[in-house]
């Protein structure tokens, strides 16, 4: 299977030619892997829910700033891992969250991770359920998903979905960031069950609250 490699492109036009991929983690020696159904674009400096707002460079968000290509990883509330894909050119500080995946294989494996989910559709239906369901952490993080053995994608599609099959909406979760709570930045697969929020945000394409789901600050935002 052909990897994903174009990662040079902003985060918008990235976070949509990634929706129909397949994330894959390799864990001793069997593939945990899944299509990718929820995405959010993070506009580095300027955009006030990312990590970088501002040029805010610290250890924490180091590989936001390395070019596209690189997978960020962080740990949020002590208990989360949430993983990014890092893109456009070195130093934007520029990144897509992933928030759902598809699960299709491994999925014994990922149940055994996630014993809390009682169906499929719970497993990786949000950015902290993938992590673990994937067995992604902070030991992943600054990984080149271009040539690394275990964390990568792959390219199960050549063009982006039809517009038709992407719904967008508000981020989840990023009250905080005053206007830019509001831009619709949140993009997944209309009508795809493992789709995390609402599913009447799912269906339609209409924004998510993030007081709906009980979210809170950085908990979604790379």
């Amino acid at each position: 299977m052909r990897r994903f490699l174009d990662f040079d492109a902003d985060p918008v036009t990235t976070a949509q030619r990634l929706l129909g991929q397949r994330l894959v983690h390799v864990v001793e020696g069997e593939r945990l892997a899944g299509a990718i159904v929820e995405v959010e674009a993070y506009l580095g400096p300027i955009d006030r829910a990312a990590h970088t707002f501002g040029g805010r460079r610290t250890a924490r968000n180091a590989s936001m700033w390395r070019g596209g290509g690189f997978a960020y990883v962080y740990f949020t509330y002590g208990m989360h891992h949430c993983m990014n894909v890092v893109c456009g050119p070195l130093g934007s500080g520029t990144a897509v969250l992933v928030r759902a995946l598809a699960p299709s294989e491994g999925i014994d494996a990922m149940h055994g991770r996630r014993r809390a989910a009682r169906r499929a559709t719970e497993l990786c239906s949000g950015p902290g359920r993938l992590a673990q369901a994937l067995a992604i952490d902070r030991a992943r993080d600054g990984v080149d998903l271009r040539s690394d053995a275990r964390l990568f994608i792959e390219e199960l599609r050549r063009e982006p979905l039809p517009a038709a099959c992407v719904g967008r909406s508000a981020r989840i979760g990023v009250d905080y960031a005053g206007p830019w709570a509001r831009r619709r930045l949140r993009f997944f697969v209309r009508g795809d069950p493992n789709v995390s929020g609402a599913r009447v945000a799912a269906t339609l394409g209409t924004p998510t609250s993030s007081s709906s789901r009980g979210t809170r600050r950085s908990s979604r935002s790379p």
